[in-house]
Formats: C-alpha cells, sequence, structure tokens
C-alpha cells in the first residue's frame, strides 16, 4: 500500500494467493506501523478479487475506511501501484531466481527499504517517500 501524498510503501503482506485476505493483512500492517486516523483514511485499490470480497469490505467498514475503486480496465486509476509493482520487478524481481518463498519476502522487504529510505523521485521534488512524508507532517 502507497500513501499518495509521499509515495511511501506504508503496509505491505505477501501471500500465495490473492485473497480477501492478503489485502487485510497489508491493510492492517499499514495501520499498525502508521496509526492513522482511519476515519479520514480512503483506501482506493483496482477491482482485484480481493478488495471486492465482502470480507475485506467488512472490515474497511468496521474501520470507517472509505474504500475506492479503480474504473473497470482502467489502469490509470492505480497509477501509483502499477508504477510501485513496475518498478519492484524492474528494479529488483526480474532478475533473480528464488528458491523458497521466504526469499521472496526478504528480497521485497529489502526492496521497499531501498524504495522508502533511498531512492529519490522526481515526482515528489527529488526526495525520498520517507522525507516528503516527514515533510507532510511537518505541514500539517
Amino acid at each position: 500500500m502507497v500513501d499518495l501524498g509521499s509515495k511511501q510503501v506504508v503496509g505491505w503482506a505477501l501471500s500465495k494467493q490473492p485473497n480477501a485476505q492478503l489485502a487485510r493483512d497489508a491493510l492492517q500492517n499499514a495501520i499498525a506501523r502508521h496509526q492513522p486516523n482511519t476515519n479520514r483514511l480512503m483506501f482506493h485499490s483496482d477491482q482485484g478479487v480481493q478488495y471486492c470480497a465482502n470480507a475485506f469490505a467488512q472490515y474497511c467498514k468496521s474501520k470507517s475506511i472509505t474504500q475506492s475503486m479503480s474504473r473497470r480496465g482502467n489502469c490509470w486509476d492505480n497509477a501509483i501501484m502499477e508504477r510501485f509493482f513496475r518498478s519492484l520487478k524492474t528494479e529488483k524481481l526480474n532478475y533473480q531466481s528464488f528458491a523458497s518463498h521466504q526469499e521472496v519476502v526478504e528480497n521485497v522487504e529489502s526492496y521497499i527499504y531501498f524504495y522508502n529510505y533511498k531512492r529519490i523521485r522526481s515526482a515528489i521534488g527529488y526526495l525520498t517517500p520517507v522525507q516528503k512524508m516527514d515533510e507532510l507532517k511537518k505541514a500539517a
């Protein structure tokens, strides 16, 4: 999950199956790590089965999180996540093979750290996502 203002990866989970539990785990990870006021939180996604599932919608509702979805077949509505996954694949995952699920997890964690703390982004003023998040918090 990526914060739209800072482009920071704020929560994630990895599973062998894209289901409602995976989406919930990623959202719970973001909430636990950043402790936002969920009454003001909007969760935007594509129309993947994991986000359309009643169990995930009920979880969002229980936390007073507004759920928003892209228009069907319109990748531009979810461009931030599409961009992150493109970067993850082209900068890290496509050039390696993995012997285990744990190896994948470790490589994804390593990339997320790099992405948040080291990788500068022109879209946010040539700052890292963590630097941009700090700037936004100071301005709030």
